[in-house]
């Protein structure tokens, strides 16, 4: 009784003994040597997994850099403080990256638009996009005020104010998230330092702009003419600001009879 009892032990045992020296042989035989530096780079990244570095998350971008195909700076997330570290652990110059933030270029909210019909529905800005006139707001060019830039921004750096999409600076990642989500494509990286900003991309002529938002570019060039140092420009009818030229001297912002540029 007792041999029968111990044969089969044994066996299980041998072959136990067999398969874990096989599989210890295998793991150094075919182990792959990682790099030390990755776990390094790992840890000076957010953690976000954004995208907003264009990879799949923060190890994606991680292996990229370690291997030089993707750019110490290239995480707008973790901003300065990862580009310098990253920079270390590679050995290499980094050029800190400018801080940016998103701006929504519309200001059109619902006490100062005028609309066709009243929307109910998903709240989801591609799905109101696929209504009559491409949503319930008469300027095409504006926001759609159903927040799928706020859904989109992991940060909580959007709000929807009083019917269309508000920026915390101070949050704001710059990842570009919101820039993706938005079919209106009115949202846009801009310098975080510069302060001056035209809050509108309507290319309407000035007299249906006026019918349709008591806040939009009319594309009058006041602002042109007033600017000194050739920063601000209309082109398709509504005006742009040149961050490079740009005093900041707010001399376009007290001219703009529509009071679409703003501080």
């Amino acid at each position: 009784m007792f041999t029968a009892l111990l044969v089969p032990a044994l066996l299980l045992g041998g072959m136990g003994l067999l398969f874990g020296l096989g599989l210890g042989f295998a793991a150094i035989k075919f182990r792959v040597d990682t790099d030390p530096r990755l776990s390094l780079i790992r840890e000076a990244l957010p953690g976000a997994n954004c995208g907003g570095c264009g990879y799949a998350g923060c190890e994606a971008f991680a292996e990229a850099a370690l291997k030089g195909e993707a750019k110490p700076n290239g995480c707008p997330v973790g901003g300065e403080a990862s580009a310098k570290r990253i920079g270390e652990i590679l050995g290499v110059s980094v050029e800190v990256p400018e801080r940016r933030r998103a701006f929504i270029r519309c200001v059109g909210c619902e006490s100062k638009s005028t609309f066709r019909y009243d929307y109910f529905g998903l709240y989801d800005c591609n799905a109101v996009m696929q209504l009559a006139g491409g949503g319930s707001k008469s300027c095409a060019y504006g926001c759609l005020g159903v927040g799928s830039c706020r859904a989109a921004c992991q940060f909580d750096a959007i709000s929807m104010v009083d019917g269309i999409a508000v920026v915390d600076p101070e949050k704001c990642t710059a990842c570009g998230m919101c820039v993706k989500a938005c079919p209106k494509h009115l949202i846009r990286m801009v310098p975080y330092k510069n302060k001056i900003h035209v809050a509108c991309h309507s290319e309407d002529n000035g007299r249906d702009v006026r019918k349709n938002c008591k806040v939009g570019c009319i594309g009058c060039r006041l602002c042109e003419k007033a600017c000194a140092y050739d920063a601000v420009h209309v082109k398709n009818n509504y005006a742009s600001v040149d961050y490079a030229k740009c005093t900041q001297c707010g001399a376009c912002v007290a001219k703009c009879p529509s009071k679409c540029i703003i501080i």
